[in-house]
């Protein structure tokens, strides 16, 4: 059983302001505020939305880049009760419609550089404010500016009740690869196990300073480098964006970040990548954590010779879980493994029937503990569908060794079946990124009535780098069986990903569906 210090996430905030209030909590670019400011503002925020009509239970929105209003209104609208819904910021008019109206969401938060796609919201949706999160010029009753919150500063900064722990915090939209995305609903209880887990795994201090360039809408990105590091007393250091990135650097150096959290293709791009002597001298950073997507070994191992005295931990999750459900540990490190369960979680592999498979068997990877969701909103079949009994199937085919350590194989739905035979397509990527000249790779499966699937493969070269197909098939012919060897290899100048550099295969697979590629 984990314990919890804390019942809700303001309490954290509260913890902060009264036991070391002139810390800095969060640094952008010139800008710095301590922990008692940031409680400040989170209270006149919170203050506004209730005298706007927000109460408990409602649901707010944000559209709102990566920023410290974005701390802000997050803290502020899970201190009153209602419900924080950050949402992927790369979408468009349409996406946001069907989210802001499957959530009911009553006020949204947003910056103005998305005003094109969500200015016209007010009126097809049940949205009824708007608060800008920075200068906007078109202010009326329905349209507010953050800047002007002061003005709503009045009465006790502290609040009659908080939220409890098995309370819901906020909804996460699943990236939704078939169909419209889903709602996760998560709970107080259900990401502040994230951040118990974390802090002893990580071995997080109130010394660390985690920068943040990464998405904060997405699940990994919030619990991980925002959540976490005020959760343990620590600093952020937010970054608007990961281009350019040598600015992500810049800010890594000056502002002594001790952890950095990305994702693969920045973990490639860094191992290859021309970095200053100085940076590589000076810079404080003592974990790089991986997550999004999977690791390859050829990665680690490049990355582990090119910053030696740095860890680099790759973790597994989704959003259906808080996200984070394994990670590596600094004792123990394994390629090619998301390491073990954090701490009060429990991940079985099981078959077709739920029934549990002996060590090293492949088969589909559940979880079960305070991190699994309270199930998607509005879809109670796909919640009976995904929790069964209280454990979470994941729809990841994975196996585990004999130290508890997680082995990702694939997708479910990835799997490949060539004449009865299961193919893994992560084990094809994993072999054409070994390749001279390769940054990455995606292999899926496309219908034969003959065989039932034949393997498909895309890959996409290093930059000026020119791949051949055919030495690529030669190659691979060394290393895998014939019945695993793509009978079609592409090269593409660049393969689809979404916000966390994930491939998107359903794209791919669309794509191949409109005769894009001819076999």
């Amino acid at each position: 059983m984990l314990k919890y210090k804390y019942q809700n996430f303001y309490e954290i905030i509260q913890s902060n302001a009264k036991d070391n209030p002139k810390k800095i909590a969060l640094f952008m670019d010139d800008r710095k505020m301590s922990n008692l400011k940031l409680k400040q503002d989170i209270d006149t925020f919170a203050r506004f939305l209730e005298f706007s009509g927000i109460k408990k239970g409602d649901r707010v929105a944000m559209i709102v880049g990566n920023s410290i209003e974005f701390v802000v209104s997050f803290f502020a609208i899970t201190k009153i009760g209602a419900i924080a819904i950050p949402i992927n910021t790369f979408l468009k008019k349409g996406e946001f419609e069907y989210i802001l109206n499957d959530c009911e969401a009553k006020l949204l938060i947003c910056a103005p550089s998305f005003a094109k796609e969500t200015k016209d919201l007010l009126q097809t949706t049940k949205i009824e404010k708007i608060v800008w999160s920075e200068q906007y010029d078109d202010l009326d009753e329905n349209n507010y500016s953050f800047a002007e919150m002061d003005a709503t500063a009045l009465g006790d900064d502290e609040p009659e009740s908080l939220p409890t722990l098995d309370e819901l915090a906020c909804i996460i939209y699943t990236s939704g690869t078939t169909g419209h995305p889903k709602g996760a609903m998560l709970s107080f209880r259900n990401i502040l196990s994230n951040s118990v887990g974390a802090i002893e795994v990580f071995g997080v201090t109130n010394r660390d300073r985690f920068v943040v360039f990464l998405p904060m809408f997405h699940s990994f990105t919030l619990s991980t480098t925002v959540l976490l590091p005020l959760f343990a007393g620590a600093s952020m250091v937010i970054v608007k964006s990961v281009f350019p990135f040598a600015n992500v650097l810049k800010q890594v150096l000056l502002k002594r970040v001790t952890v950095f959290l990305g994702v693969p293709t920045l973990y490639n791009a860094l191992t290859k990548a021309k970095i200053p002597w100085y940076f590589m001298f000076f810079n404080k950073v003592r974990l790089f954590i991986s997550g999004g997507a999977p690791l390859s070994e050829a990665s680690l191992n490049e990355f582990g010779k090119k910053f030696k005295k740095s860890a680099l931990i790759e973790g597994y999750g989704l959003s259906e879980c808080s996200p984070v459900v394994a990670a590596n540990t600094f004792e123990k490190q394994k390629p090619l493994s998301v390491g073990p369960a954090l701490p009060g979680y429990i991940v079985k592999i099981v078959d077709e029937e739920m029934v549990e498979l002996p060590n090293g068997d492949i088969g589909e990877i559940i979880v079960s503990g305070d991190n699994v969701m309270q199930g998607y909103l509005n879809r109670p079949d796909a919640t009976d569908e995904t929790i069964i009994n209280g454990w979470l199937k994941t729809g990841d085919l994975g196996k585990i060794d004999s130290e508890g350590y997680i082995y990702i194989v694939d997708r479910k739905k990835d799997l490949i079946i060539s004449k009865g035979i299961n193919i893994y397509p992560r084990e094809i990527e994993e072999w054409i990124a070994k390749f001279e000249g390769v940054d990455s790779a995606a292999v899926v499966g496309i219908k034969n009535e003959v065989n039932g699937e034949e393997v498909m493969a895309f890959v996409q070269p290093k930059d000026d780098i020119v791949l051949d197909e055919f030495e690529i098939k030669k190659y691979l012919k060394s290393h895998l069986a014939n019945f695993k060897l793509p009978k079609y290899i592409y090269i593409v100048e660049e393969l689809p990903k979404n916000a966390t550099g994930k491939v998107l295969k359903r794209v791919l697979k669309e794509q191949i569906a409109k005769g894009d590629f001819t076999k």
